[in-house]
This record gives structure tokens, sequence and C-alpha cells, in this order.
């Protein structure tokens, strides 16, 4: 690479153009620039979405005991893999075309896990 290209790209870095996100959404996407601009939106939304139904689910781990708060965690285990299996998606058109309207796609993530299942299973009747 000359010096010149070389220079720009410091000159760019230097500006904050090749900054990198601390967060779960820093894995490159493909597609068109535009179309990973607008999935790396979403996918920050998706991923603030993941923190949000994993939030409710701890408070609701840390005013049960025993058994029952070992089947909550066991569910926030498997939302935190779903998350995982989410965020690691590297094609744009997969969050435009399946996370651009957020709605119940975490929660339906979490009920159709066959270890949710189980563990639904296993609820005594109310």
């Amino acid at each position: 690479m000359s010096s010149i290209r070389n220079r720009q790209i410091e000159d760019w870095e230097g500006e904050g153009g090749a900054a990198r996100s601390p967060d779960r959404t820093a894995t490159s996407l493909r597609g068109t620039e535009n179309q990973v601009e607008w999935a790396l939106r979403i996918k920050c939304r998706v991923n603030e979405e993941f923190d949000r139904v994993a939030a409710a689910f701890r408070v609701v781990a840390d005013r049960q005991t025993g058994g029952r708060r070992t089947e909550t965690e066991a569910i926030i285990t498997i939302l935190e893999e779903k998350r995982s299996e989410v965020m690691s998606r590297e094609e744009a058109g997969y969050f435009i075309h399946g996370w651009q309207e957020i709605g119940d796609q975490v929660r339906q993530l979490i009920f159709q896990d066959p270890r949710y299942q189980t563990i639904k299973m296993n609820w005594p009747s109310r």
C-alpha cells in the first residue's frame, strides 16, 4: 500500500473511522454498505431486547429459591445461548428481514427450545 493511502487510513482512524464497538454487535456483516449500516442498527436493538428479557428473568430469579430459581436460571442460560446464536449471524439480510420489527421473537426463541419445553412440562399446574 502506498504511503499516501496509509496516511489517509491513519487520518480516518484518528477521526474515529475505525472505532470498535465493545458490545456484541461488533461482528462483521455481509451485504451492501447500506444493508450493513441498517442491519447494525437493528442488531443493536436486538441486543438491547435480549438485555431487557434477561434482566426481567434475573429479577424473577432473584425472588425465587430452590428448584424454581434453578429453572429460571436455566431459562436465562437458554436465552444467552439464543442471543449468541442470533448475534453471531453475519448476513445483514437476516437482521433486516427477521428482526426489523422486534416483537416477541426473543420470547419465541426461548419457548421453542426443547429444554424450555422440558422445564415447562415439569411445572406443577397453577
